[in-house]
């Protein structure tokens, strides 16, 4: 039987202690969605009181909190965060035992000193609430009841929140248009320390350091869009991020001295002119910035082709002739940003796929400190750190909807230092990951997953050692996730395939310059080797033209009569030319000119 969902609202008194930017939109927002038949408003301005029920903020106002409070089903506290503790005591002996109550202060952990302070214990009917919303503008008349749609909002309750209380604050915020999250009080203080409060502190010292020089009339006149939008936020009201500053000092100050750490090792770059320490800082931060606003907005990598109803026509059209070059080879694209990033030198790689997939090894290995230049028009440049140069990337590593790195990635990160955590959409934790743990914890490595799917756990500091292992089912990936590993194993790593795979790992580790044993077994099995311990060396790599793309225009001109056309530098491996093969049989006139090897990869 389904529970039926009773709502809280509409409360017949809404009491809103601070009717200025935050409380007033609240305030103004609740009466336009008709979250409550009553909205009073507290305040000791009684001119910007009037002023509120001109405006149709509010129902009705009282100068005295106790006055408002009392019989008040919700009242929300928006004042500045220092004066919060005042309120409270002001109306710590008329509130109702039924009354909730909650704040919208930008700083909870002092607000929760408050509470215990004034009633000895954090009252079981006050839910901490923050609204991330805002404007440089203040007062009364800079109110908007849309301020709150589509934005954030977090409440902090305590293990004893009662959940009346809690649903009630909810309820209101998702009223008039807010997603609420839920945080724990430290958490908040810390993150919001570093991405609203430090923020605000950069931009007032800024505009005051300028404003300060003897020139700044010049400065100003001369500023441009970038100086406008930084420094936008030093409008906002002095007062009241006085008062955020203080209430949250201690993770401020904590944020401060990670933004003068990363300051300072900039400055020693600029001035030693050390391009790639100043490249990675900037293509680290412009990768993070893209790759987390594409995240939290649960968007991919590349945007995908809106979707839409469209009817093609097709009629006979000429021979097709000339020359192309279809986009890079995916798998190639993977392991050359892998394998890349893990060599001693730099790495130049044109032809690279610029791809969901693929971007997200790149970001991967940005986020565990690989300087990565690009991609450009499938241009990238990779300052390799080393086998052992991998860090600990600040979070889990992402990798989206590809498989393929999950995979790889789980045996190269296998005996790092660090302790790392694998993860993916919704698509990609569906997918079984044991067919790469199980033979990986044969070799030493710690590995949990969640009932076989990602998240994949990978802990630091194993020490892992060589197997020699018969797969049971033929997989390129499992195969080069054993192979990776294999390259921080002790010993020798074997692996016997019962039929060919994909052979791209150990082209590529050749071409790399570390060296890989290959024995044919058999018609079908092979046996490929290496051991631990080695070295790989940068270099160029043109990631060859992709056959599957390739496939298309291949079977275009097979079939038009009159056509000459040259693909260009494409990727000719034996274990994908299948389709080529199968062209010829049918008659298919297929030449292969100016046969090369590339990467290890050969082309033509």
């Amino acid at each position: 039987m389904t529970q039926e969902i009773i709502s809280l609202l509409p409360l017949n008194r809404l009491v809103i202690i601070g009717i200025g930017l935050i409380g007033g939109s609240l305030a103004k927002a609740a009466r336009h969605v008709g979250a409550a038949k009553t909205v009073i408003g507290v305040g000791r301005n009684e001119f910007n009181l009037k002023r509120a029920v001109e405006l149709g903020v509010i129902d009705s106002y009282a100068l005295d909190p106790k006055d408002a409070v009392v019989d008040a089903d919700l009242v929300v506290i928006a004042t500045p965060v220092l004066s919060i503790e005042k309120v409270l005591r002001q109306i710590a002996d008329v509130l109702g035992e039924q009354t909730v109550v909650t704040d919208a202060g930008s700083a909870k952990g002092i607000v929760v000193e408050a509470l215990q302070q004034v009633f000895k214990t954090v009252p079981d009917n006050f839910v901490p609430g923050h609204p991330i919303a805002g404007s440089e503008k203040s007062g009364i008349d800079a109110v908007d009841a849309a301020l709150y749609q589509r934005h954030k909002v977090i409440l902090t309750p305590l293990p004893n929140t009662s959940a009346h209380a809690l649903a009630m604050v909810q309820e209101l915020w998702q009223a008039v248009g807010a997603q609420v999250l839920e945080m724990d009080v430290q958490q908040h203080d810390q993150i919001l320390a570093a991405t609203s409060h430090l923020p605000h502190l950069l931009a007032y010292s800024l505009v005051d350091t300028l404003a300060k020089q003897d020139e700044n009339q010049e400065i100003f006149r001369y500023a441009a869009g970038g100086f406008r939008d930084f420094t936008r936020i030093a409008s906002s009201d002095p007062t009241m991020w006085h008062d955020i500053f203080l209430a949250n000092r201690q993770a401020v100050l904590h944020s401060l001295d990670k933004f003068s750490q990363g300051v300072a090792e900039l400055r020693v770059a600029l001035e030693q002119q050390d391009s790639k320490a100043m490249m990675g800082i900037f293509t680290r931060a412009k990768a993070a910035r893209d790759h987390f606003t594409k995240l939290l907005a649960h968007r991919a990598y590349v945007e995908s082709m809106t979707a839409s109803d469209t009817t093609f026509f097709a009629k006979q059209g000429r021979p097709l002739s000339g020359s192309i070059r279809v986009p890079g080879d995916k798998s190639i694209s993977h392991r050359s940003i892998m394998l890349g990033a893990i060599a001693e030198g730099e790495t130049e790689v044109t032809g690279f796929l610029e791809g969901e997939d693929s971007l997200a090894t790149l970001q991967a290995f940005r986020d565990m400190g690989v300087v990565i230049e690009g991609p450009h028009q499938g241009k990238v440049k990779i300052y390799g750190v080393g086998i052992h140069g991998l860090k600990k990337s600040p979070g889990a590593l992402y990798l989206g909807n590809s498989g393929t790195s999950m995979r790889l990635l789980a045996g190269l990160l296998s005996a790092q230092s660090f302790t790392v955590e694998l993860t993916g959409d919704e698509s990609l934790s569906a997918r079984p990951m044991e067919r790469v743990a199980k033979p990986l914890r044969e070799m030493g490595a710690i590995i949990d997953t969640q009932a076989g799917k990602p998240p994949m756990r990978i802990k630091g500091g194993s020490t892992i050692h060589g197997i020699h292992y018969d797969m049971p089912v033929a997989s390129a990936q499992v195969k080069s996730s054993l192979l990776l590993a294999g390259l921080y194993a002790q010993g020798i790593t074997t692996v016997i395939e019962p039929a060919p795979t994909r052979d791209h790992t150990e082209r590529m580790l050749t071409g790399f310059g570390y060296k890989v044993n290959i024995k044919q077994l058999s018609d079908t099995q092979r046996e490929i080797s290496l051991q631990g311990g080695g070295t790989l060396k940068g270099g160029a790599i043109d990631v060859p033209a992709d056959i599957s793309s390739a496939a298309f225009f291949l079977v275009a001109a097979s079939i038009v009569p009159g056509s000459d056309l040259t693909l260009e530098h494409v990727g000719i491996n034996p274990t994908r030319t299948g389709v080529i093969n199968i062209l010829q049989q049918m008659g298919a006139d297929i030449e292969f000119l100016s046969t090369r090897i590339a990467g290890g990869e050969p082309v033509a």
